[in-house]
């Protein structure tokens, strides 16, 4: 049976921007939302019922959280599985900690693609010296990668060759590592899929999103150079992947194109993610109300693209001039544009490369919506051109 909106109580792991706009979409519906973060000004925790204010693990909040939470979720992948494995054993936990321990490993999670029959870029896994002595030619120029614990390109080396690669890997600690063959890219794309307890799949539209320095910057819907083809390979996928897993929650799953038009998956989350935050305003139904759908077992349905969209990530690097002196955006500005909905995640401290919120700008045509994102760029500062 369903919990159903006015009648429960959902738990979340994590206290920050994902967590704040989940528990926001889950009150809407009419659930209480407790949360567990250790910080006590978190996004989430200040406006969720009750913040739970301890440590992951710490068994006295994992007994509360169980106790008056009728299910829980994560938003962010790096929740130590034994902590979901805990709260399993008497909640419904959405996802769950097999699922969630897959992402959180880079090895695990390729494996997982291959298995799915999904193709990723050629690797070799790095758990030793001898590991590293055995990595193939054709894998370099390639990117090292740490097994666990990367995100935002933290913890990646880019290396041409055998000398790089040992430096390389010195220098991340000789931890498990995943070497990836570098490969000639067109574009990023990303596909959200749900996923429900019986089985249930459903997709949002492709995202072609655009990445600086590590960090999404931007992502455009309808995907304006993904053919119908292409779209429909990418969707099948991610739902082969989230099926794969026997996963249940918003699952989204990173995509390379190459030069020569194949399709290769990257990386996945575990969580509603960055690059579907458009969905808030261009869709029927955003990633965020999905995820409580899925957790509580309410109907999932094909969300409906009734905009086309521009999201922009807006990162604290705005919140000051050229001369690093803090200033304030021009939001009565931005919000003057036609199709602008802003969204800060109420930080109270804005700093270089955090994520602070983001702006979509929905329009009647996609070259609308897109004309309507570069005027925000002139008047907030950030490149123009994507």
């Amino acid at each position: 049976m369903p919990l159903l909106p006015g009648t429960a109580t959902l738990g979340v792991m994590g206290g920050g921007q994902l967590g704040r706009m989940f528990v926001q979409a889950a009150q809407s519906l009419g659930y209480t939302c407790l949360v567990l973060d250790p910080d006590a000004a978190s996004p989430a925790g200040v406006v969720a019922h009750e913040h739970l204010c301890a440590d992951y693990l710490d068994p006295a909040a994992l007994r509360e959280l169980a106790s008056r939470c009728d299910a829980i979720t994560t938003e962010f992948e790096n929740v130590p599985a034994q902590a979901l494995e805990q709260l399993a054993q008497t909640r419904v936990v959405a996802p769950g900690a097999s699922a969630v321990a897959v992402c959180q490993d880079r090895a695990r999670e390729k494996a997982h693609f291959d298995a799915s029959g999904v193709a990723c870029a050629p690797y070799a896994v790095l758990r030793s010296d001898a590991d590293l002595a055995a990595v193939p030619d054709h894998l370099l120029p390639g990117i090292l990668k740490t097994a666990r614990l990367g995100y935002d390109g933290k913890g990646q080396r880019r290396v041409t060759d055998r000398q790089q690669l040992a430096e390389a890997y010195q220098a991340l600690g000789r931890v498990d590592c995943v070497l990836e063959q570098m490969l000639p890219l067109a574009l990023e794309l990303s596909v959200l899929v749900v996923r429900g307890a019986e089985g249930q799949v459903v997709t949002y539209p492709v995202q072609q999103n655009l990445h600086r320095d590590g960090i999404l910057a931007v992502t455009e819907v309808p995907a304006p150079q993904v053919d119908d083809a292409l779209q429909a390979q990418a969707r099948a996928s991610a739902a082969a992947i989230a099926s794969g897993l026997g996963y249940v929650g918003v699952l989204c799953v990173e995509f390379f194109v190459l030069k020569d038009g194949r399709l290769v998956v990257n990386e996945m989350a575990p969580r509603p993610h960055n690059s579907g935050h458009y969905t808030m305003n261009a869709c029927d139904v955003s990633q965020f109300e999905m995820q409580v759908r899925a957790m509580t077992g309410l109907p999932l349905r094909e969300p409906r693209l009734h905009s086309p969209v521009v999201m922009l990530n807006l990162l604290g690097d705005l919140w000051f001039d050229a001369q690093g002196r803090e200033r304030t955006p021009d939001w009565a500005g931005v919000l003057a544009l036609p199709g602008a909905s802003l969204h800060l995640y109420g930080k109270a401290q804005a700093r270089p490369g955090r994520k602070m919120g983001h702006l979509n700008l929905t329009g009647a045509t996609a070259e609308a919506a897109r004309a309507s994102a570069r005027q925000a760029c002139a008047r907030l500062g950030l490149p123009d051109t994507w």
